[in-house]
This record gives C-alpha cells, structure tokens and sequence, in this order.
C-alpha cells in the first residue's frame, strides 16, 4: 500500500476527534481526505501504525494502537490496547479488552506436550502442520533416538522459520467480547466471540475452512487447526487440536493432542493421544496417559495410570474402534484389541491385541471374560464403519492426516490369525471337557472359544476373498497363465507386520524405513515426511495385495503361481459363502433392535396395540429400515459378483477343453 504523513490539519482533525499519538509522525493513512479522516475517533496510536482504506461506515474507534499495519475496510471499536500485530482486510473487532504480542514468540509452536505418559517421556512439539502420523512416531518410538532427534530438529527448524515479534490476523477475522489475546496468530475467516483468555497459540483457520472459539474459552500454549471448535468454557492446556475437532461444554484437557474428527464434551483429558475419531461426549468420563483412535467413550469411563508408588508412569494403548460402555475401568498398563467392546472395570492388565472385535466383560471375581471375535456379527460395528468417511468435516484439498477407513485389512486380519491360532492352541491343551480357558488373566468360555474361531474364520475367508476378487475383477481371463500374470503382486512392499499408524493402516517395514532414512540424513525436512507418508496411502491396494497374497497362500496351503481355475472358484464360493454368512448374524442381531423388550417406554399411555403403532411410528418397520435395506443389497450384490467371476472362470475351462 501507499501510506500517506499527516500535516497539521489532519492532525488538528484527529484531535478534536479524541485521538491522540505518541509521535505522529509514526502514524500513516492509506487516505487523508475529510471522509476518511471522520472514521477515526477517540484513537491513541503509540508507534508505528499503519492503517488502510475504509468502506462506507466502518472505520477505528475508542481504541489504543500499538505497532500495528491494519489492512483495508476494517471495523475496530473499543479495543483497550491492540500491540504488534498485522491485522488483514475486512476484519472486525469489538469489544475487547487486549490484544498483544509483548514478545518474541512462536505462537504455541514448539509447545511440548506429555502424551500417553504423564512423566513427560514420550512428549512432542506441536507445531502448525503436525499430523496425527507424526506425533504418532514422536511419541512410540523414542527408542529410534537418532531419528526422534532428527525429526525434532526438523521441527525446530520451522518454530524458527514463524517466530516473531509480531502477530498476525488474517482477512475477514471477527473478535468480539473478548479479555485477554495475547501472543496469539489468528488464521483468515476465524471467529473469536467471548472467549476468556487465549494465550501463546495458533488459530489455523482458513478462508475455506473457518475455526470458531466461543465463550468463556481459556486456551494457553495451544495450536487449533481448521476447520475446528472450540466453545463453552472449555480449558485447554499444552494441547494441538487437529483438523475438524470439536471441544464443547466445559470439557477440560491438559497435555493432549486431539487429531482429525476428534470430540470432547463435558468430560477431561490428560495426557491424552487422541488419534483420529476419538470421541467422548459425556460428563465424569476421564480419558488418561493413552493412544486411542476411532474410539468412542462411554459415559463415566475411566482409567488409572499409576499404582500410588512410583507415580503416574503407566499408561495404556487402545487400538482403532474400540468402545467403552457406561462406568468402564481400565487399570493400566493394558492393551485393548481393535475394535474390542469394554464392559464394567478391569484391575488385571488385560491384553487383548491379538482379538480384535471382541467383548471383554466384567466377572463378578474381579477377573475379565474375553469374548473373541464377537463384535464381527454386530451392527453397530458396521454401522461405525460406514459412519466414519460420512463425518470428515475436514476440506478436501488441505488434510494434515491420512486415514483409512477399512474395517478388514492385513492389520486386523494379522491379529484374528494369531488369536484363532491362540484359540486353537489352548483347545488343544486344555482338552475338549474343558469348560473355561485362561488367557493374560482373563477368562473364556469354550462356547465362546469355539465361536471366536469360526468367526475369525469368517472374517479372514472374506477379506482374502475380498482381495483376490478385487485383483481379478475386470480382468478378461484368457488362460490359467494370464490369472498367474494378473495375481503377481506389483511390489514386495507389504510383507510382514501392518500397523495402525494413528489412523493410517500401513507396512511396518515401510515405516522402518522411513526412520532409517530419517537417521541417515536421506529424509531431512517434515515435507519429505509427510509425502512419503502420503505415498503410503495411495499405494494401500497395492501393499494391501502383496500381504494377502502370500495369506492367501499359507491359508490355503496353495501357490498362486500356478494356482487352478478349480481352486479359485473353491475361494471364491468361500468368500460368497462367509460374506451371507456374516451378512445374516448382522441381519439377526440388528433385529434385536425391533424386539418386545426394545418397545419398552413406547406408548406410555395406551394398551399393547397403541405400544406397537408408537414403536412403529417412532422407530419404523424392522424391513424398511435403511440399514436393513443395506445389509439385504449388500448380500444380492456380493453373490452376484462372486457369481460372475466364477461363471468367467469356468469359461476359461470350457475354451481349454476345447
């Protein structure tokens, strides 16, 4: 912009307009005119200030600026002091006791934060750009001390590349109501109304995706990236709160990181890795000193993270999509299963890692029921995970974490392998007249033992029928040896572990990988990182296919290089045949939401027809319920494509014969 000095006049007309500077000279216009000049009233300007051009009634009022450069079409009243800072065009101000930068700063950027363990040996710094990934390796693999190292530096590398002495508000902020901001960056299009205090922080809204900070906010050493809200009195603490995350009524967290998707309401938070999804809605639920993702939070659960000797040094691992129901306990240490529901209070250490979609229930003895694979047949399992890409509020063209969404992948499927191998295990050792089996402390019924091993069976019978038949759909056979061809997989990368990176579901050795390139200097900056963690989202199907080919392979004892029509089809009619399978326990167990007992409380007044027509009018018909409709298309549209690759098989068959 071109500024303009103000003569004698100007001034004389400021003045008799209430304003006032420590220099004038210090002061410069964007326009001098009598119009312009009439929308500053009651302004003491202390040093430099800078202030661009205004549109029909707005302007500065009843305000002291300090070193300040103010955009254009700017609204600025009753701001007792406004210091360092470089404020956009078309932002509005009121109302505000201070805003300020009073020293060199690098806006919560570098903040520390003591995740998953309160003793502060696992902590992070948080920093504008930081992925639910990346904080993931911060904080797991502090052995990989030269790579942590490395990948701090690099962190400290950019606090230094945004610190200043000066902040920044962006185009079309609004902040009314508010006490104190101090040594706060404010991202384009974010509203600040009636928040308390907000202290050495980043606001990383965006035109596209706004952040909202509501009332009675105190936020202090934090970064809230887009597309967020943060409202009612909430408190937050060496916190990051990542991309389209929600804190809301009064919730309180200290020392915690909340990645994309994430919700906190009423409830508190310590040390808390909240990986993507993790979500907790209610009043006496404490989430403490453990990773969670995908996890949703029952009422009143709780856990404890030291045993009053040495202090709170425990903590706890809760893979992806696990539930806790109301008054849940966990007493770390403890490792909870993907995808496990968690009943009542558990005091032993459980382990339940290798039994994904698993029931672990409360005993009267203080000793844990293990319900494997239970959750398999369950429909709120399926209906979480069609729920989950349904609810990304993040912008599509700016997401800082990459997350996969799939309920079966070489990470699940890895685990039932070695639980149904457990399970048969102990059968085997225990004998058949056994009634109950023994595992890490926990308990397992033989019924329950027996079921969880047919339905991990399941389970793995259709997620390598899954990929096989992706591998071969669309493909026009010729011969055995072009399926050979088709079933070759395209890379080695895939072989061995999968892990859950906080919401991305990749290789271990890829991920090995990257740290022995970030420890040999071959990967030197967090953009490098990040596109090669990028990379590993794209390439998914293609790593996803490697792993279940050599499954497949020792699963069915077969070789895919010179794997027959005649086996495939055998696959295939498996495939079809566990997908009705588990298609139908979900069927049944959905109609449990539409039984006598769920119709309880409906038609409070009449007799038991009026019951049935409120039940009906208010939850609907069990067969035109939409999830139902789901389950039953689902069925239709997976026969018909096992049907079809096989009739395409057997052609093949027929052209050989031939």
């Amino acid at each position: 912009m071109d500024f303009s000095n103000l003569n004698d006049g100007h001034i004389k007309q400021l003045e008799a307009q209430g304003c006032s500077a420590e220099n004038w000279k210090k002061v410069f216009l964007k326009d001098t005119s009598n119009s312009y000049l009439k929308r500053l009233k009651n302004v003491e300007f202390i040093g430099n200030v800078k202030i661009g051009d205004f549109k029909e009634n707005l302007g500065i009022k009843n305000t002291t600026i300090h070193n300040c450069e103010i955009g254009n079409n700017v609204h600025i009243t009753r701001v007792n002091y406004l210091s360092n800072y470089i404020i956009g065009n078309n932002v509005r101000i009121e109302n505000v006791n201070t805003i300020s930068v009073n020293e060199k700063s690098s806006f919560g950027n570098g903040t520390l934060v003591n995740v998953i363990n309160e003793s502060g040996k696992r902590k992070i710094p948080i920093y504008d750009l930081l992925s639910s990934h990346i904080a993931y390796i911060l904080a797991i693999y502090r052995h990989r001390t030269k790579a942590i190292n490395n990948i701090n530096k690099m962190v400290d590398s950019y606090i230094k590349s945004i610190s200043s002495n000066i902040g920044r508000i962006g185009n079309n902020a609004k902040i009314e109501n508010c006490n104190q901001i101090l040594e706060v960056n404010i991202g384009e299009g974010c509203t600040i109304s009636g928040a308390s205090k907000l202290k050495n922080g980043s606001i990383n809204s965006t035109h596209i995706s706004p952040v909202f900070v509501g009332s009675g906010v105190i936020a202090e050493n934090f970064i809230i990236s887009s597309d967020s809200k943060v409202d009612n009195s909430t408190f937050i603490k060496n916190c990051f709160v990542g991309q389209a995350c929600i804190l809301d009524k009064n919730y309180s967290a200290v020392h915690s990181a909340f990645f994309a998707n994430s919700q906190g309401f009423n409830g508190e938070a310590c040390s808390l890795f909240a990986g993507p999804y993790t979500v907790t809605h209610h009043k006496s639920t404490l989430l403490i000193a453990g990773i969670f993702s995908f996890m949703n939070a029952g009422s009143g659960s709780n856990q404890s993270n030291h045993m009053y000797k040495l202090g709170p040094i425990h903590q706890g691992v809760v893979e992806r999509g696990a539930k806790t129901t109301s008054d849940s306990y966990l007493f770390w240490p403890a490792k909870i299963g993907a995808f496990n529901l968690v009943m009542g209070r558990h005091y032993l250490h459980p382990d339940t890692s290798d039994f994904p979609f698993s029931y672990i229930i409360e005993s009267n003895d203080n000793n844990s029921f293990l319900v494997p694979g239970v959750n398999l047949r369950s429909i709120g399992t399926i209906r979480d995970a069609k729920k989950f890409p349904l609810r990304d509020m993040r912008d599509k063209k700016h997401r800082l974490d990459y997350i996969n969404f799939n309920l079966l992948s070489p990470y699940t499927i890895h685990k039932m392998i070695n639980g149904r191998k457990i399970l048969k295990n102990l059968l085997s050792a225990s004998g058949e007249l056994a009634e109950f089996f023994s595992y890490n402390g926990m308990k397992i019924t033989k019924k329950s033992l027996i079921k969880g091993i047919q339905l991990y069976e399941k389970a793995i019978q259709k997620f390598l029928g899954n990929s096989l038949i992706s591998r071969l759909n669309g493909v026009e056979f010729i011969s055995e040896e072009h399926i050979h061809s088709k079933l070759k997989p395209s890379t080695t990368d895939g072989i061995g572990k999968w892990v859950d990176v906080s919401g991305l579901i990749c290789p271990l050795q890829l991920l090995i990988g990257l740290l022995d390139d970030v420890e040999n200097n071959k990967i030197i900056s967090l953009n490098q990182i990040d596109k090669t963690i990028e990379k590993w989202h794209k390439n998914y199907y293609e790593y996803e296919w490697t792993w279940a080919a050599k499954a497949l392979e020792e699963f069915y004892e077969i070789s895919l290089s010179d794997i027959t029509v005649k086996q495939i089809i055998n696959i295939v009619e498996k495939w079809k045949k566990c997908v009705i399978d588990l298609d139908h326990l979900i069927y049944e167990d959905a109609r449990k939401e539409f039984s006598l007992a769920t119709s309880i409380g409906f038609g409070a007044d009449g007799d038991q027809k009026e019951k049935a027509l409120d039940f009906l009018n208010v939850r609907g018909d069990f067969e035109s319920n939409d999830t139902i409709q789901e389950i039953k298309n689902h069925i239709i549209k997976k026969t018909k494509l096992g049907n079809k690759i096989i009739a395409q098989l057997l052609n093949i068959k027929t052209k050989q014969k031939v």
